[in-house]
């Protein structure tokens, strides 16, 4: 009887566990990497960020600057949020964050997957072989954007964010 509900148990356990690993990965937002990711031993990466234009590239779409386009809500208007908020909800307000580029973060945030990147990649992280796969990235956005030109190394040397020793 005993042996039974030990299996009847750990069956629903592994049909929970199978149901909490078949969603689809979540974002969660950019406070969930400052802790990792802000020391200089670990490269630096939120607080590189936090500085950057992309922290403020939401905020930006309710400036002058934004006005003088001739869009009527710049903070509303979906050509607008898909480059300087393309998170929605409350993560609209970060800008261009962490997960913009490096995907949902849900099933790669925590240190036990992290630790190892081919782990993070696998669990969703988007990582990229080369600085032409970042400029591919980049100009998804920066491709001729309000017909400004674009120099991909010029940007790329202010907010590169390399784990340092990788």
């Amino acid at each position: 009887m005993k042996k039974g509900i030990l299996i009847a148990a750990a069956l629903a356990l592994g049909v929970f566990a199978a149901s909490v690993l078949a969603q689809a990965p979540t974002y969660v937002g950019s406070a969930k990497c400052k802790g990792c990711h802000s020391p200089e031993m670990r490269g630096q990466q939120y607080p590189i960020w936090e500085k950057s234009a992309h922290s403020r590239s939401f905020a930006t779409l309710g400036t002058a600057d934004a006005a003088s386009l001739g869009v009527k809500d710049p903070a509303n208007d979906p050509q607008c949020l898909k480059c300087h908020a393309p998170l929605a909800g409350d993560l609209k307000a970060e800008g261009v964050s962490c997960e913009v580029c490096h995907g949902p973060a849900s099933a790669y945030k925590s240190m036990n997957v992290m630790r190892v990147k081919e782990d993070a990649i696998k669990a969703g992280l988007a990582s990229y072989a080369n600085d032409e796969a970042v400029k591919a990235k980049c100009l998804t956005c920066h491709q001729d954007a309000h017909g400004k030109s674009f120099d991909f190394a010029a940007q790329w040397a202010k907010i590169k964010h390399a784990i340092p020793g990788r």
